[in-house]
């Protein structure tokens, strides 16, 4: 069959009209070949979905790690998620990494808005510590990343001018969070994480 094929091309080829004919049909089967390439596939896993511009994920939450990280059991693996578009106090990680003010207090509102719940939540991506980085709606048109700003239980992650940023409405919460002496804000000069992080634990200048 293929000795066959090619002496059919061979004699196609020799015909002008017939080359450009072929050539014209093999760039045409390249270009459907590329097409269904780049065509996104669905998840094996029923817990997520593929989703315009991210990806939503389904699952149970069974920890809360700190006021700005929990993991999510889906389809019986563990996903560890990073609430995207704030940072919240940090907990302590060792002698040399001390924690802030408030990092308790920020865990367990977290805790209290998600823990033992089923969610679906919206990713955008996954950061270079393998986590995924979602908003984490509610219901009522509210997340709780929002939940948290607004209670002065976490900053608006403007770490890196700002490109961390994925809610416009997180900003004015922590304005109005900060206006009202919530939380973080209760005191004069409250550290942000992103400046903590480099300033205590790397600097060792807490």
């Amino acid at each position: 069959m293929n000795i066959a094929l090619r002496k059919l091309i061979n004699a196609l080829m020799a015909n002008k009209w017939s080359r450009l004919l072929v050539l014209a049909s093999a760039a045409g089967l390249a270009g459907a070949a590329s097409l269904t390439a780049l065509k996104p596939t669905a998840n094996a896993t029923t817990g997520s979905q593929i989703t315009s511009g991210g990806y939503t994920l389904t699952g149970r939450v069974v920890r809360v790690a700190d006021g700005d990280t929990f993991t999510l059991l889906v389809d019986g693996k563990q996903q560890k998620v990073r609430m995207a578009s704030i940072d919240a106090p940090e907990t302590t990680k060792g002698s040399k990494q001390p924690g802030q003010a408030h990092a308790q207090a920020a865990k367990d509102a977290l805790a209290a808005l998600i823990a033992g719940k089923t969610l679906s939540i919206n990713c955008f991506e996954r950061d270079r510590y393998d986590r995924n980085v979602c908003d984490v709606p509610l219901g009522n048109g509210v997340t709780a990343n929002q939940k948290q700003v607004a209670a002065g239980l976490a900053w608006a992650n403007m770490e890196g001018r700002g490109k961390f940023m994925r809610d416009p409405k997180i900003p004015p919460l922590e304005r109005q969070a900060k206006d009202a002496k919530k939380g973080i804000w209760s005191q004069p000069g409250a550290v942000s994480p992103w400046a903590w992080r480099y300033q205590c634990w790397k600097q060792q200048q807490c």
